[in-house]
């Protein structure tokens, strides 16, 4: 996922997105647990897009209140 395509979303649209990836995270970790996950980079670049969206989020916040 790409960080412009992020700053363009509302704020709405970037909390159901950090719903989704935590939901893919959540099954990510559960199919790694069972030994059923053959590529766990997926994790990783999970990990990462959460972090992008909660920093997205965080400064749309801040420049909201300004």
């Amino acid at each position: 996922m790409k960080t412009a395509e992020l700053r363009n979303k509302q704020l709405h649209e970037l909390n159901s997105e950090l719903i989704s990836l935590l939901k893919t995270q959540f099954i990510l970790k559960m199919q790694l647990a069972t030994q059923q996950l053959s590529n766990t980079n997926q994790l990783r670049l999970i990990r990462k897009d959460i972090a992008r969206v909660k920093t997205i989020i965080t400064q749309k916040y801040n420049d909201h209140d300004r």
